[in-house]
């Protein structure tokens, strides 16, 4: 997708944004500075890429691979869309998309732009989403409601059922994570950090001159700062922060299929399942009801694993869900299932990120999301800027490690 399909109106929004950011002043001491940044994913991967592109000597230090987590399984949605409320949340979203426009130029990202198209089978949900699209379409983002004729023309191997509205959102794309998070993480390289993969981060030792000492099970590391980059390891913050972050992190079933002729071109977020094709031909699926409550899948998910016990508990899921695909995309019919993953979202009990300094360890720095991939660009971006001027940006404060939590449900 090109800038120009973005209205002029928000266009003068994000560029007053950026331009905020970059009038602050950078530390003089920046390139002397040392940052470590424990997780691999894409959120920790963005935050390393522009913490080198500032100067800072930055560590990564993953316990698994680059992108092995939360990142590898997740269906890579990248939008500003109805479900990213209040107004200040939706912003920094819109951001977000900006963000992968910029990453995609400078480090060859691939994102596939197009939009989404999304409908509920229930008439009252309709109406309350061409509500929320109208709102939308009121903070800036180009969304509208679509007559079915119209969703047909865009994507004409869609059935859509019943439906006879569709909210079509066009500044959505969709990626690849674990392609965009190396990719993020070669960039950084590129500029200085070092990345140490199979290393886990056992503890932390503040010291009294504020810089940190990193236990690793590659040895000590003594680092300026260190930011948790963790994801849905539930524990760590604690564990390395001093700080719990009350979560309700749960599974959802990600599918992603050997490459096929093209299908769709868009986003589909049809009832029960979602879907999209990336540039080299493979289909993704994700679901978002998380697996039945009983005591076999407590069972089953112990451990939080990210793939399934057997073949046969995988090839079930990957039946049930290319079903229910199906029904909406008639040509995914022919995929094969390559991959079927268990994914962990790591979301805050309000569903809102957790950006900034633990009070117990100042020097130990948060950052933990659901939304990573819509938000990661302008997470890196924000949160290096902050580390390096020592400045809190205004577009984070909602979003403090210290706040009040409340459950609240969004997605």
């Amino acid at each position: 997708m090109a800038l120009s399909s973005i209205n002029r109106r928000t266009l003068l929004q994000l560029a007053a944004a950026s331009a905020a950011l970059a009038a602050c002043d950078r530390m003089p001491s920046a390139q002397k500075l040392r940052v470590a940044v424990v997780g691999g994913g894409i959120v920790g991967a963005s935050i390393a890429y522009h913490l080198a592109a500032e100067g800072v000597a930055v560590t990564v230090l993953e316990r698994e691979g680059i992108a092995q987590q939360a990142s590898h399984g997740t269906f890579a949605w990248v939008n500003a869309t109805w479900a990213k409320q209040p107004r200040g949340y939706h912003q920094l979203n819109q951001l977000g998309v900006a963000g992968w426009q910029r990453l995609q130029a400078t480090l060859d990202i691939p994102v596939r732009w197009g939009g989404s198209l999304e409908w509920f089978p229930e008439e009252a949900r309709q109406d309350k989403l061409a509500t929320q699209i109208a709102e939308q379409a009121a903070w800036g983002e180009p969304a509208q409601m679509l007559g079915r004729k119209a969703a047909e023309q865009l994507e004409p191997q869609v059935d859509f059922g019943d439906a006879t509205r569709i909210a079509y959102s066009p500044n959505d794309g969709a990626l690849d994570p674990v392609l965009a998070t190396n990719r993020l993480i070669a960039g950084a390289v590129r500029l200085g950090a070092v990345v140490k993969t199979n290393c886990a981060v056992t503890g932390t030792k503040a010291a009294a001159d504020g810089s940190v000492l990193l236990k690793t099970s590659r040895g000590d590391l003594p680092v300026d700062r260190v930011v948790l980059a963790t994801g849905a390891d539930q524990a760590a913050p604690g564990v390395l922060g001093g700080v719990d972050i009350p979560q309700r992190t749960t599974p959802g079933v990600i599918l992603v299929t050997k490459p096929v002729a093209q299908v769709i071109g868009r986003i589909i977020v049809a009832p029960g399942v979602h879907i999209h094709q990336r540039g080299d031909g493979r289909i993704v699926l994700g679901e978002q009801e998380g697996a039945p409550d009983t005591m076999a899948h407590a069972a089953r998910l112990q451990g939080r694993p990210t793939r399934f016990p057997a073949d046969m508990f995988a090839q079930q899921h990957a039946d049930r869900m290319l079903q229910v695909a199906e029904k909406f995309v008639p040509g995914i019919k022919a995929a094969e299932v390559d991959e079927a993953l268990i994914g962990w979202r790591p979301l805050p009990l309000d569903g809102h990120p957790v950006l900034g300094p633990s009070a117990a360890m100042p020097s130990a720095y948060l950052a933990i999301m659901h939304s990573g991939v819509s938000l990661a660009p302008i997470v890196g971006e924000v949160v290096a800027r902050e580390i390096v001027t020592g400045q809190s940006a205004d577009q984070l404060a909602a979003y403090r490690p210290d706040r009040a939590f409340e459950q609240t449900s969004r997605y």
